[in-house]
């Protein structure tokens, strides 16, 4: 099946790339000098916070803390300092009521100067949906972090004008833009961006606003695939579930009409691209590599991770991905967003931090530390912890005032989960990245191509052993050797990467081995359906440290008829 050409043909469109290799070439070469990001991470990253002080001097929240004197403060560590005494920690609950004001009642000068008229509604899984400030400022740091995009591609080779050359594909979010009487706009972070697309990208850009708006996800993927199957799509972004779901059905649908096509590679032959980001890749690189090449060892040709929050955008890849491997992702220093890092250890046992917990700056961090991130935006969000738990592989140097410590490179971070999702109901402290590293290991193991997962502790009740289970899904009819295989892998891994896990599991005294409870391919698909939260930027939870995810997940697909009374809850 032969793609129908971009209009204007490949010499017009690679204009496009020739245009965004001449604008980000210094842009490149300063990505590049990784001794650069070293040294000056710190310097950059109070010289962010700074200028946003400075900006939002006269607003409400400027004037209860003194924004104006501490912009005034020149030596970096006692900004720092005077900033944390003067600024306490929050999270939603400390600025929502303030958040209703500018975007229920148009309310300027609250967080943010001016009139804020945008804000991203995000659904999160503990404290249900939240509106987060997008001003004109951070459209700004998100338009220079997609050209940071490019600017690393080309680093590594990838030639623009090829991939202008043809369709770039955005599988965003659910975008219902919803304004009210004071204009001020309020959807999905990419449906907010997604009116920003002009000419000349407009000319390359797939599915197009009218496809990209509906909120009706099995019918979006249904569109997409009818209108990209005739395309010829060179770059893909979006997150790995959905990725896959689209190319299973384009292919599906190529098969439907008469093509013999084995693999996505076979209808779009130039796709050289994967921009993907918000969940770990490699639970889903065996499926993904089976759509993309038609075997599961395969993978795209370039994959380009990022970090990226609806309160700001934080990290991204700058290295290729060792033997396939994760790579850390370089901390956006000087894209109008500062960052601190509090350790977990000083997470209350709610899950909140504590108004005096000590934070980190980016010279200030260390290697083998988890660390919550706490983000003061250039939007308005001042020392806002966003709930995600990172670990540096690599650290700056300190200050050039106080800390002068050498560091070991830019300051590059893993996501390894969220302060709130983690499992720890008999001293077993196990967090999202092990449970996503031992699905990975145990389907490398296997060979068996997973599918969503999440997992939960298993209470001792009624001769029930304490345990940790794991709903996931997986092929139909799977023989119960290989489901035994699977859970034997999984444990395993979980041994290998926790001490505390291994102890308990100690010849099965503390824990029992793990249950895996398997639900048909879809299943979390529909459960979240059913919650409102399919589609785009809505995330499968990975673990939690009560049971409502796995229960819900496995009464939706049928396979438990009623949640348990017995079930713990939050």
């Amino acid at each position: 099946m032969t793609p129908t050409p971009t209009p204007g043909g490949l010499r017009w469109t690679s204009l496009i790339g020739l245009g965004l290799r001449l604008k980000l070439a210094a842009r490149r070469a300063k990505l590049a000098d990784t001794t650069h990001w070293q040294q000056q991470s710190a310097r950059l990253q109070a010289g962010v916070l700074r200028d946003n002080l400075a900006k939002a001097a006269g607003t409400e929240i400027g004037r209860e803390h003194g924004f104006a004197k501490l912009a005034s403060i020149t030596r970096d560590d006692q900004l720092w300092d005077a900033y944390r005494a003067a600024v306490p920690l929050g999270d939603w609950y400390s600025i929502k009521d303030r958040v209703a004001r500018m975007r229920e009642q148009g309310e300027p000068d609250v967080l943010w100067p001016g009139l804020v008229g945008h804000f991203a509604q995000t659904s999160g899984t503990t404290a249900g949906d939240k509106f987060i400030p997008v001003s004109r400022e951070m459209f700004k740091s998100n338009y220079n972090a997609s050209l940071d995009i490019f600017a690393h591609l080309m680093n590594r080779e990838v030639s623009p004008e090829r991939l202008m050359g043809g369709r770039c594909l955005f599988l965003g979010g659910s975008s219902d833009l919803k304004a009210n009487e004071h204009g001020v706009i309020t959807g999905d972070l990419s449906g907010l961006v997604t009116p920003l697309i002009r000419w000349p990208l407009s000319a390359i850009y797939s599915p197009g606003p009218k496809i990209a708006l509906l909120d009706d996800w099995p019918a979006k993927i249904e569109a997409m695939a009818d209108l990209t199957l005739r395309q010829d799509i060179r770059f893909i972004s979006g997150m790995p579930s959905w990725a896959h779901a689209l190319m299973t059905r384009v292919v599906g649908l190529a098969r439907e009409r008469g093509s013999d096509a084995e693999s996505i590679l076979d209808i779009w032959p130039h796709l050289t691209v994967f921009v993907h980001g918000g969940v770990r890749y490699e639970p889903f690189r065996r499926r993904l590599g089976e759509v993309v090449t038609g075997s599961p060892e395969g993978d795209f040709a370039h994959r380009h991770e990022l970090y990226p929050a609806s309160e700001g955008f934080v990290a991204m890849q700058d290295e290729p991905n060792p033997g396939g491997a994760q790579a850390g992702l370089r901390l956006n220093v000087d894209l109008g967003n500062a960052f601190e890092f509090v350790p977990t250890e000083l997470v209350r046992d709610d899950g909140s931090l504590a108004d005096d917990a000590v934070s980190h700056h980016a010279g200030q961090v260390e290697t083998g530390v988890r660390y919550c991130v706490v983000i003061s935006s250039c939007a308005g969000l001042w020392r806002y912890n966003i709930g995600d738990v990172v670990e540096f592989d690599s650290v700056p140097d300190g200050l050039e005032h106080g800390d002068a410590r050498a560091g070991t490179g830019p300051a590059r971070l893993r996501i390894v989960g969220r302060h709130r999702h983690f499992i720890n109901a008999f001293g077993e402290n196990l967090i999202v990245e092990h449970i996503e590293t031992a699905v990975a290991a145990a389907a490398a193991e296997t060979g068996l191509e997973t599918g969503e997962f999440t997992a939960a502790p298993v209470y001792p009740a009624h001769g029930t052993p304490a345990g940790l289970e794991l709903v996931i899904e997986l092929p139909a009819d799977l023989p119960r050797d290989r489901l035994a295989a699977l859970g034997s892998a999984f444990d395993v891994s979980l041994k290998a990467q926790n001490v505390d896990y291994a102890t308990k599991r100690g010849e099965d005294l503390g824990m029992a081995p793990p249950t895996l409870t398997p639900v048909p391919p879809g299943a979390f698909h529909r459960w979240m359906a059913g919650r409102g939260k399919l589609g785009g930027q809505h995330k499968c939870p990975r673990c939690a440290n009560h049971r409502d995810f796995v229960e819900g997940v496995a009464v939706s697909a049928g396979v438990r008829a009623e949640l348990p009374e017995t079930a713990q809850t939050r």
